[in-house]
């Protein structure tokens, strides 16, 4: 459970908050369970005790936990339990774990878009690809207008967990397509070749073609991780 490098580029005492913030959030610790000591927290965490003993104060004042003097520090019980989310995104390997996530998740979502959206879902997935076009034509990228597209169809999957997943990995994707952006940009036809597989996407959910759109889907994902962690091209 150490801290890596690039975690480190964060606040130490906010990084081992967050992450004990979501263990007892998601239910790793039992209401009134005492935590480990400072001593064993910070060589878990791989910090310094000053690190641990500054996060606990943050806990504490957030009504997470509470002290016994000379017993230590005990989960305070929460009611019901929230469900575990996703931690910050701290590394290339996380990165590339989100995209191996999200070629299972949106491909589906586009098949489903496919054969549910009404033409609100529509209209919302083309709004996002018109942004998209228009700064494709301005030779830019918009990783705004990109969420958007990706979002606006998990929306027309009609199917609340595929919508529910694309926001919460929010800041995860927001991530991967700026570096994304940065990397086509470099090359003489990325932006409009990557703007076509959105156009083509949208098109099969159109035309309601679930095969198609959950193949170009993923494509497009694979086609993005690659041009994000190969050398690029120069056409």
């Amino acid at each position: 459970m150490g801290l890596t490098d690039g975690a480190a580029r964060k606040a130490l005492p906010d990084i081992v908050f967050e992450r004990m913030h979501r263990a007892i959030k998601s239910g790793s610790y039992a209401p009134d369970e005492r935590l480990p000591t400072e001593h064993d927290l910070a060589a878990e965490f791989e910090v310094s005790r000053p690190v641990i003993r500054e996060a606990l104060r943050r806990l504490r004042d957030q009504g997470l936990i509470y002290s016994r003097r000379g017993a230590g520090s005990f989960v305070r019980a929460l009611g019901l339990k929230e469900p575990l989310g996703f931690g910050q995104l701290e590394n290339v390997a996380d990165l590339l774990n989100c995209y191996e996530f999200r070629l299972t998740l949106e491909p589906a979502a586009a098949a489903s878009a496919a054969l549910r959206h009404d033409a609100a879902d529509l209209a919302s997935i083309r709004q996002a690809l018109e942004l998209l076009r228009d700064a494709t034509n301005r030779q830019s990228h918009r990783e705004d207008a990109d969420y958007q597209f990706h979002l606006a169809i998990a929306r027309a999957a009609q199917n609340s967990y595929f919508f529910t997943a694309m926001e919460a990995l929010k800041d995860h994707i927001a991530v991967g397509m700026k570096f994304h952006g940065a990397s086509v940009k470099r090359e003489a036809s990325g932006l409009s070749r990557v703007f076509s597989e959105h156009e083509a996407i949208a098109g099969a959910i159109a035309a309601r073609n679930p095969e198609a759109a959950r193949q170009l889907m993923h494509d497009h994902l694979t086609g993005s991780r690659e041009r994000l962690f190969q050398s690029p091209r120069r056409d």
